[in-house]
C-alpha cells in the first residue's frame, strides 16, 4: 500500500464502524467482510478497539442523561440504582462469554466469512419476523425495565459475539420479544453498550499490548476518530427513524448483504 491507501483503509473502516455500530446490521460483520472482499483487512485488535469510538458517541449525545443518572444515584434515588443494576445484569453474560471465547472468536470465526454471511442472512430474517409480529409492548421507559428483562436482553447480546449477528440487533430482538417497545429496546442497547465495549477495549488492549506498534496505533487512532464522529450522527437520528419505520429496512439490508456474500463465496469462490 502507498501512504494514501494506508490512511484510507482505517478511515473507511472507521466510517463503516460508525455507520453500523448502532444499527442492527453487525458492525463487526461488515468490517470483516470489507476486509475479505475488498482487501481492507486490519488486525482483529483494530476492529475491537475502534468500536469504542462509536460507543463513546453515546456519551456525547446522552451526556446530560448520564450526568443526571449519576447525580441521582449519588443522592440515593431508587430509579437510578434500579437502572444501574439493570445495565449491570445486561452486561454480565456478554462480558463473561467474551473473556472465555475471545481467542476462538478472533482466530476462527473472524476468519470464516461464510459464517458471517449466514449470520447476517438468518439474523435479517429473524429481525424482519420479530419486527412484524404482534407483540405486547409493556415497557417503554428504560429506567423502569424489570431486571429480568434486562438480563434476558443481556443473554441475547451474548449471542452477538458471533460476527454477523449484531449486538444491537440481538438485544433489540430480545427486548421486543419480552415486552419492550421498539424505541425503548433500541435506546437500552445504547446504555448497555458502554460497559461492554469499555471492558472489551481495555481487555483487548491488554491482551494485544505486545503487537501494538506506531503504525497500528495511528490506524487505530484514525479509525477511532472516524467511528466517533459518524457514530454520533447515527445515534442522534436513529431512535426517531426506528419509531417511524421500525427495523424492517435494516432486516432487508442484512438479507441482501448476506445473500450477496454467500453468492460471491459459494458461486465465485471469492
Amino acid at each position: 500500500m502507498n501512504g494514501d491507501q494506508g490512511l484510507f483503509v482505517p478511515l473507511a473502516l472507521g466510517i463503516l464502524e460508525g455507520l453500523t455500530e448502532f444499527l442492527p446490521v453487525s458492525s463487526t460483520g461488515h468490517l470483516l467482510l470489507a476486509g475479505h472482499f475488498f482487501g481492507w483487512s486490519q488486525p482483529a485488535t483494530f476492529i475491537v478497539l475502534i468500536q469504542l469510538g462509536a460507543i463513546l458517541a453515546v456519551v456525547t449525545i446522552y451526556f446530560a442523561k448520564l450526568a443526571l443518572l449519576i447525580a441521582d444515584a449519588l443522592k440515593g434515588k431508587a430509579y437510578a440504582w434500579h437502572f444501574a443494576v439493570a445495565v449491570l445484569l445486561a452486561s454480565i453474560p456478554a462480558a463473561l462469554a467474551g473473556v472465555l471465547l475471545r481467542d476462538f472468536i478472533q482466530t476462527v470465526i473472524y476468519e470464516t466469512p461464510i459464517v458471517i454471511c449466514v449470520s447476517l442472512l438468518v439474523g435479517g430474517i429473524v429481525l424482519l419476523i420479530v419486527d412484524r409480529m404482534p407483540k405486547r409492548e409493556e415497557h417503554d421507559l428504560i429506567y423502569a425495565f424489570p431486571w429480568k428483562l434486562a438480563f434476558i436482553m443481556g443473554l441475547f447480546q451474548m449471542i452477538a459475539l458471533i460476527p454477523g449477528v449484531s449486538r444491537s440487533g440481538a438485544t433489540v430482538v430480545g427486548g421486543m420479544l419480552f415486552g419492550a417497545t421498539k424505541r425503548a429496546a433500541a435506546e437500552f442497547t445504547f446504555f448497555i453498550a458502554l460497559p461492554i465495549m469499555v471492558g472489551a477495549f481495555g481487555y483487548d488492549l491488554y491482551k494485544s499490548r505486545d503487537m501494538l506498534d506506531a503504525s497500528l496505533g495511528i490506524n487505530i487512532a484514525i479509525g477511532f476518530a472516524a467511528a466517533f464522529v459518524v457514530g454520533a450522527i447515527v445515534v442522534r437520528y436513529l431512535l426517531d427513524f426506528v419509531s417511524k419505520h421500525g427495523f424492517a429496512p435494516f432486516a432487508w439490508w442484512r438479507i441482501a448483504i448476506g445473500t450477496i456474500g454467500l453468492i460471491a463465496i459459494l458461486g465465485f469462490g471469492l
